[in-house]
Formats: C-alpha cells, sequence, structure tokens
C-alpha cells in the first residue's frame, strides 16, 4: 500500500470517528465538563496508538486483536465507573460488550499465539504507515461497533425494555451463538493432521464461507436494536454501527483479505472452487451437499 494511501485511510478514519463523537455526545450526560460518551469514545484510539508502537518496533501483530478487546472491556469500565445511573438497559448492553470481548478476544488471542502469526500483516507490519493506519482502523473499529451501545449507557435517558430491545437481546444471542460454533468448528477441523493445509467445508462452514462474520454482523445489530428506543436527535446516528461492521468485514479488512487469501492458495483446486461458487460468501444457506476438502 502507498504512503499516500495510507495517510489518507488514517485521517478518514478520524474523520469518521471524530463525527461519530459528536453524534453520539449529544445527550450524554457529562464528566468534569466533558461528555462521558466522549471520554470513553477515545479510550480504543488511546490503547491502540499507545500498543502500536512497540509492536512496530518489535514488527509483532500478537496483539492487535488483544488490544481490541482490552479496549471494548475498559470502555465499558470507565462507563460503570462514571456514570453511577446504569439502568437494566445500560447493565445489558454493559454485560453483552463484556462476555463478547472476552469470549472474541482469548480465542483469537490463543490462536495467534498458536499458529505464530496472522497472515493478514506478514507485510504491513514492516510498514509504519500502513501498520499505523491498521491500527488506527482498530480504534475506529472499536469507537463504531459499540457507538449506539455507547450512547445508550451514556445517556441520561431511561425506558423499561420493550418489544424491540427483547428482538435485539435475541438476535444478539443468536449471532453470538453462530460466531462461537463456527469458531469452535475451524479449530477443531484444524487440529485433525490431515487437514493442515486444507479449507474447512463442513458444519456451518458448508452454509457459509464466512458464517463467523455473519454472527458478528447479526450480534452487533442485535445489541444496536437494544440501545435504539433510548436515542434521540443525532444519537441516532450511532445506528450506523451495525451498517458500519457490515461493511468493514464485507468490504474493507474482513471477506476481501481472506477471500484474496483463499484464491492464492487453493485458487486453481475444483474442489475449493465448486465450494467458493456454490456457498454465499456470508449469508447461511442450507448447502445441496457437504463434503472435505
Amino acid at each position: 500500500m502507498k504512503k499516500t494511501q495510507s495517510i489518507a485511510g488514517i485521517g478518514i478514519a478520524l474523520i469518521i470517528g471524530g463525527l461519530i463523537l459528536i453524534a453520539g455526545s449529544h445527550g450524554s450526560i457529562e464528566v468534569a465538563g466533558l461528555p462521558l460518551f466522549v471520554v470513553c469514545g477515545l479510550i480504543g484510539f488511546g490503547l491502540h496508538w499507545t500498543i502500536f508502537l512497540p509492536s512496530f518496533v518489535f514488527k509483532t501483530d500478537h496483539y492487535f486483536d488483544l488490544t481490541g478487546s482490552i479496549s471494548y472491556i475498559s470502555t465499558v469500565a470507565a462507563v460503570v465507573l462514571l456514570n453511577p445511573e446504569l439502568d437494566l438497559r445500560d447493565l445489558i448492553i454493559c454485560v453483552m460488550i463484556v462476555v463478547w470481548a472476552l469470549r472474541l478476544g482469548s480465542f483469537l488471542f490463543l490462536r495467534i499465539k498458536k499458529d505464530g502469526k496472522d497472515t493478514r500483516f506478514n507485510i504491513m507490519k514492516t510498514k509504519f504507515l500502513w501498520f499505523l493506519m491498521t491500527w488506527t482502523l482498530g480504534g475506529l473499529w472499536v469507537l463504531a461497533t459499540m457507538a449506539a451501545g455507547l450512547a445508550a449507557i451514556t445517556s441520561g435517558t431511561s425506558l423499561p425494555l420493550g418489544p424491540i430491545a427483547y428482538l435485539g437481546i435475541v438476535l444478539w444471542v443468536f449471532g453470538m451463538g453462530i460466531e462461537v460454533i463456527a469458531d469452535r468448528q475451524k479449530s477443531l477441523f484444524r487440529r485433525i493432521p490431515e487437514n493442515q493445509g486444507r479449507f474447512i467445508t463442513t458444519g456451518l462452514w458448508a452454509w457459509s464461507r464466512h458464517p463467523n462474520y455473519f454472527g458478528e454482523i447479526t450480534l452487533w445489530l442485535g445489541l444496536s436494536l437494544v440501545a435504539l428506543p433510548v436515542l434521540a436527535g443525532w444519537q441516532l446516528a450511532t445506528m450506523v454501527s451495525p451498517a458500519f461492521v457490515y461493511l468493514l468485514l464485507t468490504r474493507v479488512s474482513g471477506i476481501p483479505l481472506l477471500e484474496a487469501l483463499a484464491e492464492k492458495r487453493w485458487g486453481a483446486d475444483p474442489v475449493f472452487i465448486a465450494y467458493r461458487d456454490g456457498t454465499p460468501a456470508l449469508m447461511l444457506r442450507k448447502p445441496k451437499s457437504s463434503k472435505n476438502s
């Protein structure tokens, strides 16, 4: 990636982050004269930039995903400490974020420790601006994905749970379940020696080439729906959260990168071609037949 592209990426990330901070701060309670949404929303950026420096010096990507999880948990902890009037909705959102962050963060950290590297970072971790852009996007990812939830739990508005919130809880549980099952199936597949260097086409992976991402998008949509009833005015702009997750995973850093790696590795394999052409990239669809490759 060219330096100008990296600089542009950093600039765009900061502009988007700034707009989210402005929108989410409307209706936010204040701490020391500052909107709590802004105070907590900057935590992810701060932690990512702090860990970026030693990560670049030592050319390691081992702590990227872990930093993300710590950012979510730290943000929630800050809200709990600084907002003394959390209601049931707020507590549910906090639990959703922390449970998700603990599960995914530990899973990804242990996986990269076992594998030794994340192939997505092979080149970028040697390029200062490209790597900085990636870590900046990590900070934006934290803010943007939890923006609706953060706006709700930093808001002074309190309402009883209603149908929209209950629907959101169901979607979050469903999405979380899909993500956990998909990750577990892939981990078990990789443990089998004869599967080394092969791609999984069984279980949920027969229904979707990226079922874990389907679960990820679904659970953030659910969390945003739990937050929606207490949002008003400019706060409603934070409902961009699930759309941001969808666009980033399907157009930027998730599926495009993994699909490119898969094409490079198995693009000439007829079995892979049949799997790729017959299986949706994201949505779950019952397979006509299941097979290993």
